[in-house]
């Protein structure tokens, strides 16, 4: 029994751990850039978008798909750099635990 209780403790202490990182990843922003920097796109820790800066050359009423696309670019690339930092801290949290791949973390 006394395995049961230390799987028990260990898993109250990664929880814990677990919602310590939830905070410290509310204050984190990532950036991600798309067309050479024309426009970028800032997200929250959690994936909310805070911000979105657009280079006013590449406004062009008559070729709007073209913003489109670089918003939706630079979009998936500040989730990318998003997700490779909550990775970075999940390894640090489970000190190289292999966990199952396709497990996501936090919940």
């Amino acid at each position: 029994m006394s395995n049961l209780g230390q799987m028990l403790k260990q898993a109250q202490e990664m929880q814990s751990k677990m919602a310590e990182m939830q905070a410290k990843l509310e204050g984190v922003e990532v950036t991600g850039a798309s067309g050479g920097g024309l426009v970028t796109v800032t997200l929250g820790g959690k994936g909310d978008v805070r911000k979105i800066k657009i280079d006013p050359s590449i406004v062009d009423a008559e070729d709007i798909e073209v913003l489109e696309d670089l918003i939706t670019a630079g979009v998936n690339d500040a989730r990318g750099k998003l997700e490779a930092r909550v990775a970075e801290e999940m390894a640090k949290l489970t000190g190289g635990l292999n966990l199952p791949p396709g497990l996501k973390l936090p919940f």
